[in-house]
């Protein structure tokens, strides 16, 4: 299992590489106002890429925060859910 592991990971990494000495011509990204970077194809990708997982990143930091809160919260009581099993007597 651990070399058809290995196999696979070469196998997209070669396929990247190959992707990447396909796209080596330039490209211009046009932004507002006038401006353009320009830039490899593969770069531009590259970029893109990066920066979609900078925003999904960003966009999950709250219900990240939330359920960070909560596992606090529950570890902070368990002595109370101890102390009202034992009156019980459960």
């Amino acid at each position: 299992m651990k070399y058809l592991m290995w196999l696979l990971k070469a196998a997209i990494f070669f396929t990247l590489f190959a992707f990447a000495l396909n796209n080596q011509q330039d490209t211009t990204v046009h932004f507002f106002f006038g401006t353009a970077w320009r830039a490899p194809l593969v770069l531009v990708v590259l970029a893109s890429f990066a920066l979609g997982l900078a925003i999904g990143a960003l966009g999950m930091v709250p219900r990240w925060w939330k359920h960070r809160v909560a596992a606090r919260r529950a570890l902070a009581t368990p002595s109370m859910l101890e102390s009202s099993t034992t009156q019980h007597g459960l």
